[in-house]
C-alpha cells in the first residue's frame, strides 16, 4: 500500500494505491458524499480488484483531506477526479486502461467524468438514483451519460432507489441498504467477476 497527495485545481487529494503483482489494469475508487476511502464496500470492491490482478487507488477528495464534511459543488469534485485520473495515468499506470469507480456520490462523479477521462468501464456501489422520498429528482441521466460497460451494484432496500439494466449496463441487486455492509462477500464476487469480464477483450 502507497499513498500519495496529488494537487487539483480545488487542493490536494490524497490517494492510496494498492498494487496487484502484475496489473492488467487500474481501478480509481471515490467515496461518498459523507464518509471516506474506507467504507466497508469500498475497501471490499478494492480486494476484490487486486484479487483479479486490478491496480487500485482510493481516492480522497480535497474536501475531505481539507476536514470538512460538506461535499464540494459537483464541478469541483469532477475537476479534481480528472486532476488525479490524469496524474496517476501518467505516473503510475501508464498505458493501462482505467477504470472508473465510486460508491454514493464517487460513483456520480465516476460517471459524470468516463467520458472525458476515457475510461474503458465505470464500478456504481449504491448509485444514488434519487434523494430518499424524492423520486422525481433523479439523477439517472448521469448513468445513462455513461458509454462503457458499466455495473451498478445494489441493495435490495436502498432508499436512494434502483436503476435498472440497461444498454452495456448491468444492475446486481444485493441483500441490505445504501451502505452494502450486509453482503459483503457478494460485493466482492460480483465486482471480481465483472472486471474479469469487461477487461478480458482489452488483452486480446
Amino acid at each position: 500500500m502507497t499513498s500519495r497527495v496529488v494537487d487539483t485545481p480545488h487542493g490536494p487529494a490524497r490517494v492510496v494505491l494498492h498494487c496487484a503483482p502484475e496489473g492488467r489494469a487500474a481501478l480509481l475508487l471515490g467515496h461518498g458524499a459523507g464518509g471516506g476511502i474506507a467504507a466497508p464496500d469500498l475497501v471490499a470492491a478494492a480486494r476484490a480488484a487486486v484479487d483479479a490482478g486490478v491496480h487500485v487507488a482510493l481516492v480522497e477528495q480535497p474536501y475531505r483531506v481539507a476536514g470538512r464534511r460538506a461535499p464540494a459543488p459537483a464541478t469541483h469534485l469532477d475537476a479534481a477526479w480528472l486532476a488525479v485520473a490524469d496524474d496517476l495515468g501518467s505516473r503510475w499506470f501508464d498505458d493501462l486502461p482505467l477504470v472508473f469507480g465510486g460508491r454514493s456520490s464517487g460513483a456520480r462523479v465516476a460517471c459524470r467524468t468516463s467520458v472525458k477521462g476515457e475510461a474503458v468501464a465505470v464500478l456504481c456501489l449504491a448509485f444514488p438514483v434519487h434523494p430518499p422520498g424524492k423520486p422525481e429528482k433523479t439523477r439517472l441521466p448521469e448513468l445513462d451519460a455513461v458509454e462503457v460497460s458499466a455495473l451498478v451494484v445494489q441493495g435490495e432496500n436502498d432508499p436512494f432507489g434502483r436503476p435498472g439494466p440497461a444498454h452495456h449496463r448491468e444492475v446486481v441487486v444485493l441483500p441490505g441498504d445504501h451502505n452494502l455492509k450486509a453482503d459483503l462477500d457478494g460485493v466482492h464476487r460480483v465486482v471480481g467477476e465483472w472486471l474479469a469480464r469487461v477487461l478480458r477483450p482489452l488483452e486480446v
